[in-house]
């Protein structure tokens, strides 16, 4: 089945970060309504509702998945759940194939994340912050980088365009932005060196 050029934006937030309007997937989604990108934004607050939201992504078979909120080095936070990258394997394992994830959440990009996603299906790649990021620098990041993308091809995003537009982006704003795609060797996914 063909997937839709098209970005699922997923987001989750603190009670406090609820209560300072501080919705970046959101914000994020304006943006892209603004440039005519076809986007879905939905709000989560537990495990049980990200999953369900996953669950639409799958039937939508939009092609991009965005998922805004808080992390670590080991896993993401919705407002009341902490999911481990283990656990989003499992609730990505048959969904992203085919895909690319693009995740907006402090120092989620690492060796352990790529293990967990692009090791065990077919997701084409996934990019997203090594270290901590404001939000402020993350909605523009990611407004600048789906806007370039699809300027440059609304119907599809190639592995060199994409790293052209981040190794740019991350020059321009100074964000500390990884990029893991999919390989065909033992380990399934390279590290994209983007300085």
């Amino acid at each position: 089945m063909t997937t839709k050029p098209k970005v699922f934006i997923v987001e989750s937030l603190t009670f406090k970060d609820e209560k300072d309007d501080l919705f970046e997937g959101q914000v994020l989604s304006k943006i892209l309504k603004f440039a005519m990108i076809e986007s879905q934004y939905y709000y989560v607050r537990t495990k049980r509702e990200f999953e369900h939201v996953i669950d639409l992504f799958k039937k939508s078979n939009y092609r991009y998945l965005h998922i805004s909120c808080h992390g670590n080095r080991n896993g993401i936070s919705t407002t009341l759940d902490r999911i481990s990258f283990e656990e989003l394997g499992w609730i990505l394992e048959n969904v992203i194939d085919n895909k690319r994830l693009f995740i907006s959440a402090c120092s989620v990009m690492n060796k352990n994340l790529a293990n967990q996603i692009l090791a065990n299906t077919d997701c084409y790649s996934i990019v997203g912050p090594s270290k901590d990021i404001y939000m402020d620098d993350a909605v523009i990041f990611w407004a600048a980088f789906y806007q370039l993308m699809f300027k440059k091809n609304p119907s599809k995003m190639n592995r060199i365009s994409l790293e052209n537009t981040i190794k740019k982006l991350v020059e321009t704003f100074e964000i500390p932005i990884k990029y893991y795609a999919a390989s065909d060797d033992s380990t399934g996914w390279n590290e994209i060196n983007l300085r």
